[in-house]
Formats: C-alpha cells, structure tokens, sequence
C-alpha cells in the first residue's frame, strides 16, 4: 500500500469516527474513499465496518454520562440491535451489493424529516399525555414496540450498510421518545457500536479472505481518535445545533450516496 494511501485512510478513519460520535455517518467518508483508492464495494464495506468499531467504543464512552437512566428502553433496543445487525451481516453475504442502494436515499431523507421535526412531534405527545393525565416523559406500550421495531429495521440496514444508521436511529427515537437529542445520541452511538462488532464478527468469522486488515487497521487507528474528539466537542452542542449538524452532515451524506 503507498504511504499516500496509508495517510489517507487514517484521516478518513478519524474524522469517521468523530462524525459517527456526533451524527452517525461517517462511512459516508471512509466507504468512497476506499472505493476511489480501488477496493471492491464489498471489500471496503467488510474492512470499514472493523476499523469503525474502535471509534465507536471510544464516542460510545465519550457519552457515557448521557446514557444513565436510560437502561429501561435499552433492554429491548440492545436486543433489536443485535438480532437485525444478524440478519443484516447475513444478506450482505449473500445479496447482491446495490439491493439498497434504490432504499437508502429514501430512508435517510424520512430520518433528516424526522430529526428537524422531532421537537414538534415531541411537544404535541407531550400536551397530549398531560391533556389524558399521564406523566409526560412516560413511553407507552405502543410506542415502545415501534421504537423496538425500528430500531430492529435500522439494525439490518446497519448489518448490510452501516453508513447513516445513526442518523435513522436518532430520526426514529426523536419521533417517538420524550429525550433529549444529545441523550439519544448517546443511546445512538451504543447500538450503533453493538451493531458494528456484530457486522465485523460475521465478516471475520465467514469471509476473513475477504477483508483487507491492513485497510481494518489503519481506520481503526483514525476513528479511535476520531471518536474520542467527536464525543468530546459534540456533547457540548446545544440541541438546535446539533440537529444543525446532523441535518448538513445528512445532506451531504446523500448527496455522496446518490453520486456513488
């Protein structure tokens, strides 16, 4: 591999990885930059997805303080998560490469309407709970289920494609759960990562051939700081801003996918 290639990874794998801490996108730069330097799509969906996990564990424990409390709705996403990242992991084994590639654009422009709407969705659950008389931040049974669905769904999607699956969680949770956005950000980044281990354990267990672990390697060595930065900044945004960034990184994520 030439050094300027080396460089290059490592760079796309730190800001990656602070991009996944804060948004939840960051293949968007890792994947093409791979596929420019000449890897097949599988080979650097496969090599991307291990190099990834490190960032994720280190934005996961960067928003480790925003998790607390949170561990009631987390038994039933943690579970989603890793049974769809199975199923996910296991069709992008045995399907073509572009069967999302039509479902993606569309998905992640439903997640970006969510995050922008998310504040009004959350104020009229909010004036309803308190019109019927029940708690404002309680989760109904109906809404736990559908939170527990989606978040099922985005696993397969994260186990076939990972890119901008934090994106749809935080779309689907801000559409749903009375939580602040850096809260479900840091709900974000742990299922994110649960799914990312579980992509790369499937890789590594059924096609290790088909992995390139130097590429592994060197974005695992950029997200891991990466990550760290992106948890550091990013949990000092406010609210409005953050959706700002999640909203721009978003768009310009799509733009990147539809021009792949």
């Amino acid at each position: 591999m030439p050094l300027t290639h080396a460089i290059l990874i490592v760079f796309a794998g730190l800001g990656a990885g602070a991009i996944n801490a804060v948004v939840g996108s960051g293949t968007l730069i890792t994947f093409p930059t791979l596929v420019a330097l000449g890897y097949p799509p599988v080979t650097s969906t496969m090599s991307n997805a291990v190099g990834l996990v490190a960032g994720n564990v280190s934005g996961t424990w960067g928003y480790r303080r925003e998790l607390g409390g949170q561990w009631n709705r987390l038994r039933w996403q943690i579970p989603a998560s890793v049974i769809g990242a199975v199923v996910g992991a296991w069709l992008l084994l045995h399907l073509p490469a572009t069967v999302f590639a039509r479902v993606v654009p569309v998905l992640l422009i439903a997640a970006l309407i969510l995050v922008v709407i998310a504040p009004r969705i959350q104020a009229w659950a909010r004036a309803r709970a308190e019109h019927s008389g029940r708690p404002a931040d309680e989760v109904s049974s109906g809404r736990m289920a559908a939170l527990t669905a989606s978040t099922f769904a985005v696993g397969i999607y994260g186990g076939y494609f990972t890119a901008a699956q934090g994106i749809l969680l935080v779309g689907a949770m801000g559409a749903l759960l009375p939580e602040s956005v850096q809260r479900m950000n840091a709900a974000k980044n742990l299922l994110t990562l649960l799914v990312n281990v579980v992509a790369a354990l499937a890789y590594t267990l059924v096609a290790f051939h088909r992995i390139s672990w130097s590429v592994a390697g060197l974005i695992a060595v950029g997200s891991l700081l990466g990550g760290w930065l992106g948890a550091r900044y990013g949990r000092r945004l406010s609210p409005n801003a953050l959706r700002a960034v999640i909203v721009v990184v978003g768009l310009i994520g799509l733009y990147r996918l539809l021009s792949l």
